[in-house]
């Protein structure tokens, strides 16, 4: 694991490698991100693996500027209002995804909505830029440890792993803080995470309130809403029906389903965990009497994926 010095030719470096599927860590004016295309399902599987992120709660994608955010999120007026007061910065927005705008559907963890972010810090800009995709970025730390202000921090959490391949380093994090999130759905901010820009300056442009308790919204940092398709699932299944559609794991699955799809035929729990909500989706929309889903071993990130089936099932 290399940490280098951001300028132009490192940053190319550090798109190529984004490019190719692997993480960086890269720093933004709040704390080091964790970053992968946003678009690709595999490479955002990699950072709850290489996080230890106990379940698939939703990432924010950063982009360049509103224009690209405007390809993936339907902005509301307080949306827009609140961009151009407070883009680039420390403000991250909920808004209603743009249908197959390419964006991981591991991303937004199946809901309908994508949290995204304009950040200030000029490296992450011109990385995103360079790559040519927003950038998927949790904090680059092990989940549990504290949130990286530094690329020291980022190498120190990640040391015995192979992810990120490379951390860019652009200095300490002038904010040190995560962003604030607001759901900008409505008329009002509301406020899912308190962060780096406080309730007084969004309510100097708009009416603002932090989300009230057992809230069922869902973003980063908080709980994930449970993924509710319209056909039942049926989990640890050993034996299928002729009406039923199947999600299958592994090389060994059951036959005499009525629709078929593995999310690892060569039980890779990476690539399961990438497939995961485009294959329920693709199930959910066939007609059926359920989606049986065969056993997932419940480790690494299989114990995120049966988290998330489970919420599902129920």
């Amino acid at each position: 694991m290399e940490v280098i010095i951001a300028n132009s030719e490192t940053i190319h470096k550090a798109a190529k490698l984004l490019q190719e599927g692997h993480l960086v860590g890269v720093p933004t004016e709040t704390v080091y991100g964790l970053a992968a295309d946003a678009t690709n399902d595999r490479a955002v599987a990699l950072i709850f693996e290489t996080k230890g992120r106990p379940s698939f709660n939703p990432l924010i994608v950063h982009v360049s500027s509103l224009e690209q955010a405007k390809h993936y999120v339907q902005f509301t007026p307080l949306a827009e209002r609140l961009a151009a007061a407070f883009w680039p910065g420390p403000l991250t927005l909920v808004l209603p995804r743009i249908p197959d705008s390419g964006i991981s559907q591991l991303v937004g963890a199946g809901l309908n909505t994508i949290a995204v972010r304009c950040p200030a810090h000029p490296v992450i800009r011109e990385l995103i830029e360079a790559a040519g995709h927003p950038l998927a970025a949790p904090s680059a730390n092990p989940s549990g440890w504290m949130s990286p202000t530094t690329a020291q921090h980022v190498h120190d959490g990640f040391a015995q792993q192979t992810e990120p391949a490379l951390i860019l380093d652009g200095g300490s994090a002038s904010v040190g803080l995560e962003s604030t999130v607001v759901d900008a759905r409505g008329e009002t901010a509301i406020i899912l995470r308190p962060g780096g820009l406080s309730l007084e300056a969004l309510q100097t442009i708009c009416p603002a309130e932090y989300v009230k308790e057992k809230s069922e919204i869902s973003s980063p940092g908080m709980l994930a809403k449970h993924y509710s398709p319209k056909h039942k699932i049926r989990i640890n299944a050993t034996e299928v029906d002729s009406q039923e559609v199947l999600l299958a794991f592994g090389p060994d699955t059951p036959t005499g389903a009525h629709h078929t799809l593995n999310l690892s035929p060569t039980s890779d729990l990476v690539e399961a965990a990438a497939n995961l909500f485009a294959m329920l989706h693709q199930l959910d929309a066939i007609e059926s009497i359920g989606i049986a889903v065969t056993p997932i071993p419940n480790t690494g990130l299989g114990v995120a994926i049966n988290d998330r089936l489970k919420r599902a099932a129920e």
